[in-house]
């Protein structure tokens, strides 16, 4: 998994905000169902997530935290 950010920067370039799959709750009837679980989406936000949550407790890891809901709102997730 390599190309994840090291720095801690407020500005967040993550590779799996690039990425558009199928919405898991279709705004259209064109939409069909998610290609992913929700638990296999973003594991890149996920990881980082994790890991500050562990180190750091969970107050201070916000930045990361929304990062990872950003990204699977962008995989199509309400969340």
């Amino acid at each position: 998994m390599g190309g994840l950010p090291t720095q801690n920067t407020s500005t967040l370039a993550l590779p799996g905000l690039q990425q558009n799959q199928e919405s898991a709750k279709p705004t259209t009837g064109a939409e069909s169902k998610p290609k992913k679980k929700i638990c296999c989406a973003c594991p890149e936000t996920k990881k980082l997530r994790d890991e500050c949550i562990v180190q750091h407790g969970e107050e201070a890891c916000a930045k990361w935290i929304e990062a990872h809901r950003i990204c699977l709102r962008t995989e199509g997730f309400n969340v």
